[in-house]
């Protein structure tokens, strides 16, 4: 097909040259072959994002929101591309066209690098998934229940229901604890008891008052030992397993329930003393 723009249809013609039927044929054929490439280029391109959206959608390991992204840079490139072949079709010179696109395009990164750090590491938050919807975290000093993971922040809700917006940036590359990451966790308590207490009777009404409640893992074993004399107290070091979104509930719910039991069976649980001895004037 014959370029428009070339140079060999325009060359020597004259006004009714220009007016045949074989020119205006070669114009027409050149307009069409440019609609047809774009139309070709729209269809491929919304086809190709169609496809990579499904993929999301149809794995449930993958994340929507990324396949969402990426579907859309393909169909931009895509059409890019395609515009890229019309202005050839024409006989249009596109390398210098490409060339001041690179320089705007690096001129544009350098003013964006921070914003543009935030949605590479949102990229690879969505891709390897280190932290979910609902997960409750510690990041970048802040601490709370992850709410929505954009491309460019992450949503926390802390303690006491304030919203944080962390930046992608500052997630990726800090170290992430994820209370949530795993199916169970071991709770851990103190108690401490006098030192005049039958120790084994205290030793069994923790055991016993911990192990009844229906969220405590006999698998492991529960780990209930004498660790520590201390000044006024024999402290028992208690570590019992249970699912992960329990463990709060559950620590926090033994503390009174082992206090209470033994109160119950007449286990003294001192508090310090201090005794002050006054010479004789």
């Amino acid at each position: 097909m014959e370029n428009l723009m070339n140079t060999e249809i325009w060359q020597g013609k004259t006004l009714a040259d220009l007016l045949t039927l074989e020119f205006l044929a070669s114009v027409a054929g050149s307009v069409l072959g440019a609609i047809a490439i774009l139309l070709l280029g729209w269809i491929v391109s919304a086809w190709l994002q169609r496809r990579i959206k499904a993929l999301g959608r149809n794995h449930k390991h993958l994340d929507n929101m990324l396949f969402d992204f990426l579907s859309s840079i393909v169909r931009y490139a895509v059409m890019a591309f395609t515009i890229l072949f019309v202005l050839n079709t024409f006989g249009i010179q596109t390398t210098s066209i490409v060339a001041v696109i690179g320089a705007a395009g690096l001129a544009i990164g350098l003013a964006l690098q921070g914003t543009l750090s935030n949605i590479a590491a949102g990229v690879m938050l969505i891709l390897f998934r280190p932290i979910r919807i609902g997960d409750f975290v510690e990041v970048s000093g802040e601490m709370g229940t992850v709410k929505a993971i954009n491309l460019n922040f992450t949503e926390l809700a802390d303690l006491g229901n304030v919203q944080v917006i962390v930046p992608n940036a500052e997630v990726w590359g800090n170290v992430i604890t994820n209370y949530s990451g795993n199916d169970k966790r071991r709770a851990e308590w103190t108690f401490g008891v006098g030192y005049g207490v039958n120790l084994a009777e205290a030793e069994k009404i923790i055991r016993q008052t911990i192990m009844a409640d229906a969220r405590a893992h006999s698998d492991p074993d529960p780990f209930i030992q004498i660790n520590n004399l201390g000044d006024s107290s024999v402290d028992f070091l208690v570590r019992v397993w249970c699912d992960t979104p329990q463990y709060f509930a559950f620590q926090a719910d033994m503390k009174r329930q082992v206090k209470e039991a033994l109160d119950a069976g007449g286990i003294d649980i001192p508090f310090p003393t201090r005794t002050i001895v006054q010479a004789a004037g």
